[in-house]
């Protein structure tokens, strides 16, 4: 049975979505195309070791600069791969991680909005904003 047909049906024992069947396919595909051309041979992933799974995604996060999520997808699909398909341990590996990227807080706390407040100017237009915004009475 050729191995994308093993990956189907690991996939339908496991109850995967199509759509992850699809997507742990195409990131298989893409695996084992990154070693071919390495290799300049196609190579089974019965022969390949956790270096190889490593040296794989660490191109991805390196040159081809994907985002942390994408990695993961790809690493998960290998974990599949090798785990259900293949029923072969990989051990420990580190790749190069793809950086997440630092999210700015879409609310701010109490004591932030405190401090903006104080260092606003009084009788500036900012403060007058600031004051007009929160309810504020002008006596």
């Amino acid at each position: 049975m050729k191995l994308l047909d093993q990956v189907h049906e690991a996939c339908v024992t496991k109850h995967y979505s199509p759509r992850t069947e699809k997507s742990y396919g195409r990131w298989i595909e893409r695996f084992l195309r990154f070693h071919r051309a390495k290799a300049g041979k196609w190579i089974h992933p019965e022969n390949m070791t956790a270096d190889d799974v490593e040296s794989f995604l660490t191109d991805l996060g390196v040159r081809c600069h994907v985002a942390a999520s994408t990695q993961n997808q790809a690493l998960n699909a290998l974990v599949f791969l090798f785990r259900d398909v293949v029923k072969k341990d990989l051990g420990e590996f580190a790749a190069v991680r793809a950086k997440r990227p630092i999210r700015l807080p879409t609310v701010l706390s109490r004591e932030e909005v405190r401090r903006v407040l104080v260092a606003l100017e009084a009788g500036s237009m900012h403060d007058l904003m600031a004051a007009c915004s929160m309810g504020q009475d002008f006596d």
